[in-house]
């Protein structure tokens, strides 16, 4: 069995802080080290186009989150770690899966249904201000999935409605084009297939993770850049320390005994401590700890977290050139997936090369006049398994055989009868 893919997509339009370092960065990183995943990081800087249209914001941002992964331990030789734009095969799958992805499905978006809600209530059109870009979102993170036939998309529950309708996108494209000859290389692969539905693309799974942490911000909302409540990840120890004391408590004084299950700084405290850690905090609660205490065991367990780490990550932001560098050849590695994947796609819609074309068919007439023609059915038996038959130029059934696992042995077995045929 081969590997799981693992896709992961981080939004270049702001700056990481301590909620992505517990809830994306680093479970993710974590997931990468297992030996039987391939893990794909890229940096979504298409998709931070649709959010912001402050270009030094973007590209500071590419730097700051490319820089913070690998600070936290991303090793790039180990994945595929790469940017977006560098990539000219994903705008182009995007285009292919648009023309088959219908305008209801996209209407129905979340993202999409929020804005033009928002819009209804003010009394405006139900379109204003809403590019096109927005309303494209899915399509364009249909791409980024199914480029490399990513098996898992670990997401929010917020976006897994994004994975689902990849799924429908991808499931599409397999139905249109999954019958029928398709052009292979130089010559026609006469492979028919008795139902639509081939899997050019595999169907992505959306994971949610219940137990990765989502840390309260500053007012106790979710830590989040659209409530401007978050703490940064980087920050020296003495601004780190000056936003954990600014972190909201209620009025309790010491010494009276504090509900750990409602404090923010617990929940943030667990995020970053052992169970032994967490467990003695908790007596510390039921004691009565003071909060400016709280605050402070807060600010020390993170920033020995974070302390070689924000080393590493100063080093590395200051070297632009060398952060390129890795970006570029994480490019170069992940399009040799992608190049000849996105080939296939192209001829199976139809952009092909006539001369070729032209070329194959002149060597199939000639074949075909000199001896009889036969052509092999590959096809799913009533127990699911596959299946194939050899047909002679009158449709009788001169070869078959069933019981394979998959398409590909079925075809490789049709071909040998085929050829063994030919040649009596």
């Amino acid at each position: 069995m081969g590997k799981t893919r693992i896709l992961t997509g981080i939004t270049t339009s702001g700056t990481p802080h301590l909620g992505n370092y517990v809830g994306a960065i680093r479970p993710a990183i974590e997931a990468s080290k297992k030996s039987d995943v391939e893990s794909f990081f890229f940096l979504a800087d298409y998709h931070a186009l649709i959010k912001t249209d402050d270009p030094a914001r973007i590209q500071r941002s590419t730097l700051e989150i490319a820089a913070t992964w690998l600070a936290c331990g991303l090793d790039p030789e180990k994945v595929y770690f790469y940017r977006q734009s560098d990539m000219p095969e994903i705008p182009e799958l995007t285009w292919l899966l648009t023309c088959v992805t219908s305008k209801g499905l996209l209407n129905r978006a979340h993202a999409y249904k929020a804005a033009t809600d928002a819009n209804r209530e003010k009394g405006d059109d139900a379109d204003a201000g809403i590019t096109a870009g927005l309303y494209m979102y899915p399509v364009l993170m249909a791409a980024d999935i199914l480029i490399f036939n990513a098996n898992k998309v670990p997401v929010g529950r917020d976006q897994v409605q994004h994975i689902e309708m990849a799924r429908d996108i991808g499931q599409r494209f397999n139905y249109i084009y999954g019958g029928g000859a398709k052009w292979d290389g130089m010559k026609w692969d006469s492979v028919q297939w008795d139902e639509k539905g081939k899997e050019f693309f595999v169907l992505p799974e959306a994971v949610v993770d219940e137990n990765v942490a989502t840390l309260p911000g500053l007012d106790g909302r979710k830590m989040s850049k659209s409530y401007d409540n978050t703490i940064p990840l980087w920050l020296d120890p003495p601004q780190l320390r000056k936003a954990i004391l600014g972190i909201v408590t209620n009025s309790q004084p010491p010494g009276e005994p504090k509900n750990p299950d409602d404090s923010h700084i617990f929940s943030i405290y667990k995020a970053f401590a052992s169970a032994d850690q967490t467990a003695q905090m908790r007596k510390d609660y039921v004691a009565g700890i003071a909060w400016g205490d709280a605050k402070e065991k807060l600010y020390k367990l993170i920033n020995d977290e974070l302390m070689l780490k924000r080393e590493k990550y100063h080093s590395l932001i200051a070297k632009p050139g060398a952060i390129e560098e890795i970006l570029r050849q994480g490019a170069e590695r992940v399009r040799k997936l992608a190049i000849p994947f996105l080939a296939t796609l192209r001829t199976t819609v139809g952009l092909l090369n006539l001369a070729a074309v032209d070329e194959s068919h002149a060597r199939a007439e000639s074949s075909s006049s000199e001896k009889p023609a036969l052509q092999m059915v590959v096809f799913r038996d009533d127990d699911k398994a596959f299946a194939f038959k050899v047909l002679d130029a009158k449709k009788n059934v001169v070869a078959t055989k069933g019981g394979f696992s998959d398409p590909k042995s079925a075809k490789d077995a049709a071909q040998s009868a085929l050829d063994a045929l030919a040649n009596n």
